[in-house]
């Protein structure tokens, strides 16, 4: 059943469904029966109101029996018409011969009644064009003949056979037109709302997925800050506590150290918000560091405790920012991971500019203690290897022979990274009035 829209006014149709429904009756059956007792009931009040008009109008040519045969011929027809849609075929067979009935009780009357029309409607809509063609035209070959029959021989038959074949004609294929072009646009109709909610269910799962993408990178740019900072802060709150009674000036130290570290774990966060602000939307937040500050994070880790050498070959070239930043943040979760999984360890971080690519690797020993207690997700690897999918890189992690483990990335240059390197070369020498003139 079809629920009205809130706010409008409820059609016919719905009014009947929602009344058959209160009394347990609803679908396509119980309203077509309905239509079919109602159709049969003007049928036999029509006819009623013929016998009264018959014996006073001679040239109908009919008995008040005739009338009532006719009457009952017809109502039958309306009562058939509860199957139109159960088995259409079969109630357009069964109303064509009880038109015939009605065709040799009164030849010369023609009476069409509403079962006929809404027969070959039903069957236009439901079966397909050439089967309704076919059943037309049947119906209407069929009346003709009856009509011939009927009339053999009575002055005017031929006047009486052609008109039938003009009304049967013209009420059963204007009938079975209507229905396929009502059936036709309702199915376009289902169509268009079907493409127009694929159209909105995939604007959604687009929608949906582009959050998801941006969680992921909210996420994964707040895993690398936090656990950077914050893994070193364990570290050296876990030596002050050691070291609180044994030597407190060094303690006092650490916490200072501990309380840089803070300040220094907002001021990270507060570029991952300028990065992830809309842009014309920024408050002036720094720029997010790329392979230019690797050199800082390497002595950022040095003076949390860490044993970390860093070498940078070849000639720097100018990465795309995405790629710039994701490979600084591999970087930094490398250093991070070395020193949550491996403290003491010594890791070697290396930068190789090369013709074709950059390559970023980090090695780290086997742990020289035991590892802090640390609670994370686990996420880093997974992070890593996000970034490095979305640049294009090819990333590698895994334990090494001495029991540490390695972390490979290779990311190819394109053509124009170095030819852009090369231009802002040159623009540098002229600014700085060392190129040629």
């Amino acid at each position: 059943m079809t629920a009205p829209v809130k706010g409008r006014r409820a059609t016919p149709g719905q009014r009947l469904d929602r009344a058959l429904s209160r009394m347990g009756a609803a679908g396509p059956f119980a309203r077509d029966a309905v239509l079919a007792v109602a159709i049969a009931a003007v049928t036999l009040g029509l006819y009623t109101i013929l016998v009264r008009l018959a014996p006073a109008e001679p040239s109908l040519q009919v008995t008040a029996a005739d009338v009532w045969t006719m009457g009952a011929l017809a109502s039958a027809q309306g009562l058939l018409l509860c199957l139109r849609r159960v088995r259409p075929g079969l109630c357009m067979a069964a109303i064509v011969l009880l038109q015939l009935g009605i065709i040799a009780v009164a030849p010369q009357i023609m009476a069409q009644g509403l079962g006929p029309a809404i027969a070959a409607y039903t069957v236009g809509g439901l079966a397909v064009p050439r089967f309704a063609a076919a059943a037309a035209a049947t119906a209407a070959v069929l009346e003709t003949g009856m009509s011939a029959v009927a009339t053999w021989g009575e002055p005017g038959a031929a006047v009486t056979v052609l008109n039938q074949l003009g009304s049967s004609a013209l009420l059963y294929a204007a009938a079975s037109f209507i229905g396929a072009y009502v059936a036709t646009r309702r199915r376009n109709m289902v169509m268009a709302r079907e493409r127009s909610e694929q159209v909105l269910r995939a604007a959604r799962e687009r929608e949906e997925s582009a959050i998801r993408a941006e969680r992921t990178r909210i996420a994964r740019e707040l895993h690398d800050v936090a656990a950077h900072h914050l893994s070193g802060m364990v570290v050296q709150a876990a030596a002050v506590e050691r070291l609180i009674e044994r030597d407190p000036a060094a303690a006092r130290e650490g916490a200072e150290s501990i309380r840089m570290q803070g300040k220094e774990t907002l001021a990270n966060l507060r570029q991952v918000v300028g990065l992830l602000r809309e842009r014309g939307g920024g408050d002036g937040t720094a720029p997010v560091p790329g392979l230019s500050a690797l050199d800082a994070l390497v002595e950022e880790a040095r003076r949390l405790g860490d044993d970390v050498s860093y070498t940078c070959e070849g000639e720097p070239l100018v990465l795309p920012p995405i790629a710039d930043i994701s490979l600084y943040r591999i970087a930094q979760q490398a250093l991070t991971n070395a020193r949550q999984h491996a403290p003491g360890a010594a890791v070697a971080l290396r930068l190789a500019y090369k013709p074709h690519a950059v390559e970023l690797t980090a090695v780290n020993g086997r742990a020289r203690r035991e590892p802090a207690d640390l609670e994370h997700g686990g996420t880093g690897l997974v992070g890593m290897r996000e970034r490095a999918d979305l640049v294009g890189a090819e990333f590698t992690a895994g334990p090494v022979v001495d029991g540490g483990w390695s972390v490979r990335l290779r990311l190819p240059v394109r053509e124009a990274d170095r030819e852009r390197r090369g231009v802002e070369r040159t623009s540098g020498e002229f600014a700085s009035g060392t190129g040629e003139r």
